[in-house]
């Protein structure tokens, strides 16, 4: 059985048909906060999805503003979320609502260490160093 998307209890359906502020009251207080208090690279940013959205295009929106609180109207859609050092593609699904854009675009890589040096562990005491 496939399981049914629901955002503190409502469907992504109701959730798109809400206004920005009727959303906000319903993620919690530091994404409210976002929310309420639009910047304009924001606004520019949710005019961009509703124009991609509007033509019905798979194309990629790019983006440096990584603290984008992720809005219902944005699922199905791809954004270039920017690392530090590229874009990021990050597909939107429904469990994504109400996080961040930056949440999905790590900007660090994981550590990789190589073999102990030597003198760098107890077995390579007696190692002749010249």
């Amino acid at each position: 059985m496939a399981r049914i998307f629901t955002f503190r209890g409502k469907s992504i359906e109701e959730l798109q048909a809400l206004s920005m502020n009727d959303f906000a009251k319903l993620v919690k207080s530091r994404q409210r906060r976002a929310l309420l208090r639009i910047t304009p690279e924001y606004k520019y940013l949710i005019k961009q999805a509703e124009q991609v959205k509007k033509d019905n295009s798979k194309k990629v929106i790019k983006t440096r503003l990584r603290e984008a609180v992720i809005l219902p109207s944005w699922v199905d859609m791809k954004f270039g979320v920017h690392n530090g050092k590229e874009y990021k593609e990050v597909y939107i699904i429904p469990d994504m609502i109400g996080h961040r854009l930056g949440e999905f675009s790590y900007s660090t890589k994981r550590v990789m260490h190589s073999a102990p040096g030597i003198r760098a562990t107890r077995g390579s005491k007696f190692l002749a160093v010249k």
